[in-house]
């Protein structure tokens, strides 16, 4: 056992070397989506795959990680060495959707396996039937892009050519892919670089038997806190709009039971998988409901596998929360993820509500476009997650035009997007009144305008909360429902939440998006603070 002050220490420098890994993939990638919105997360492994230490990057890459570094030494298991980096984006091997890559390179101290290094980023095109490989019209996985199973990019500091002309082959924009792939790498070496210079300073063993504490640590904190909560069982149903093939109004349910030292989630009854691509794989499925145990209970325990030891998930196979081959699934991982969060959030809120939060927004407002780009006649892929209302809290106002939830992404600055594509924003404002009513108020909406300039692009959608806006607690009323819609000249044409179209130059896509719940009855919220939300242009 470590004594306190280099257990600290120890803790700290793990989590650094994560968030350091995560500023050089950033600082180093190629796409905008990796570099301004930083769509991406880091995270370190022991030798046994299990999860010591992670950057607070993106929800729900990280709690899906731990699958990906497990295939890998399934798959590889005595057959590692240094300088090896191993690739996959397989959802069912791992894997979330196909534009997560995810590297994972082994880390070796004087010939002995002592961690992993891992980081999984969104690549804005893996080929497929659309640009940007988020088609809300694909049946089934195989049409969403190139589906890669563990394989060495690097084998001992040497690229595998052909492997890699492959990927680049079968992808729309390859020297961006390229350009990112090699970001990943740069973030594991450092990640190793600075593993090795914690080594070299204590000993294998004491770093061993310390990240093995930590684990340890995180347990015991989750269980205390569980410890804490009512002894209770609660159940929360919720709905998808749709599958873009006429599938609607599909359930999600849970049943939450908190026990003594431990908390159970039993998904039955949620709906089959379904034809479009909202389905989920369990890995996904995990990633929500560990964010969640983490909101509700302490986030400042360290996030680890020790933290999620205490929880256990029933999700039944070949449904939308536990999706087998060959479903689509590149929405399981956007808006089905945050569906498992608004419901798992709704059980609880008859457990504490104080704690839980009105719905948030509810969906990513996944927008995409390709095409040719006029100004050197290339092709380019766009892809951004458009913000929304946070829900009201039982003590505070919601947040307004916030990304929420599995999503922690930023938007792409308009500089960087007029810069980087043929498209221009024309409008970009929060929504007057989008919030839900209530003693607090729900997070506003956006609206956002963007221009193509491209003649011939492609543009997909795929949305949520459009049938019906997210919901409010304890009478507090829903935020409006996101609309969609493309401009031709003067007219408005409304738009599926889940659809591909063709697009010219001159043509305007808008999506405004969902505001957040409201958090108790409109009657309790003060005249001044009426009156002040009028005046702020918020009412």
């Amino acid at each position: 056992m470590l004594d306190p002050v280099s257990f600290e220490i120890l803790k700290n420098s793990l989590i650094s070397i994560a968030e350091e890994m995560g500023v050089i993939l950033r600082r180093s990638s190629f796409s905008p989506n990796i570099k301004e919105r930083r769509d991406f997360s880091c995270a370190l492994f022991t030798a046994s795959g299990q999860l010591v230490a992670q950057a607070e990057h993106i929800p729900v890459h990280l709690g899906a990680m731990p699958y990906s570094v497990q295939a890998v030494l399934k798959e590889f298991e005595n057959d590692l060495s240094e300088g090896d980096d191993v690739i996959l984006n397989d959802p069912y091997r791992g894997g979330t959707h196909l534009p997560d890559i995810t590297m994972v390179s082994p880390i070796f101290f004087k010939e002995r396996l002592v961690g992993f290094a891992a980081n999984r980023a969104h690549h804005s095109d893996v080929g497929g039937v659309a640009p940007g490989s988020m088609s809300a019209l694909a049946r089934d996985v195989n049409q969403e892009g190139i589906r890669i199973p563990p394989i060495k990019l690097w084998a001992e500091d040497k690229p595998n050519r052909q492997l890699l002309d492959f990927v680049l082959t079968n992808v729309r924009t390859p020297d961006e892919r390229l350009g990112d792939l090699r970001a990943q790498r740069a973030a594991n070496l450092v990640g190793a670089k600075r593993l090795t210079e914690l080594l070299k300073k204590s000993s294998v063993s004491s770093v061993e038997s310390g990240m093995d504490q930590l684990i340890d640590y995180s347990e015991k904190l989750m269980v205390k806190r569980i410890r804490e909560l009512p002894r209770k069982s609660s159940s929360a149903v919720d709905y998808l709009d749709d599958d873009g093939f006429g599938t609607t109004d599909i359930p999600v349910k849970v049943k939450i039971t908190v026990g003594g030292e431990s908390i159970g989630f039993d998904f039955s009854g949620s709906a089959k998988q379904v034809q479009g691509p909202l389905n989920a794989v369990y890995s996904v499925a995990l990633s929500a409901v560990y964010y969640v145990v983490r909101c509700v209970t302490d986030p400042s325990i360290p996030a680890n596998a020790g933290c999620f030891k205490p929880i256990e998930v029933k999700a039944p196979s070949r449904t939308i929360v536990n999706a087998e081959p060959p479903a689509p699934v590149a929405g399981g991982n956007v808006e089905t993820s945050t569906r498992i969060v608004d419901v798992t959030l709704k059980g609880f809120s008859s457990i504490i509500p104080e704690r839980v939060c009105a719905a948030c927004q509810g969906t990513m407002n996944n927008v995409t476009i390709g095409g040719v780009d006029p100004r050197n006649g290339k092709y380019f892929t766009y892809y951004e997650t458009i913000a929304g209302g946070f829900g009201a809290r039982h003590n505070k106002d919601g947040v307004d035009g916030i990304h929420s939830h599995m999503t922690n992404t930023l938007n792409t600055p308009v500089e960087a997007l007029e810069s980087a594509y043929p498209l221009r924003v024309r409008r970009y404002e929060l929504v007057r009144g989008s919030g839900g009513r209530g003693r607090f108020r729900g997070g506003l909406g956006i609206r956002r305008d963007t221009e193509v300039l491209a003649e011939g692009s492609t543009i997909s959608l795929m949305g949520e909360r459009q049938r019906r806006g997210p919901y409010g607690l304890f009478g507090g009323k829903s935020g409006s429902p996101g609309t969609y819609g493309i401009i031709r000249g003067n007219r408005i044409t409304s738009l599926s939440s889940k659809t591909t179209i063709s697009a010219n130059s001159g043509d305007v896509l808008t999506v405004t998006t969902p505001g957040g719940g409201g958090y108790g009855t409109i009657s309790g919220r003060s005249r001044g603070r009426v009156e002040q939300d009028r005046a702020d242009g918020k009412a």
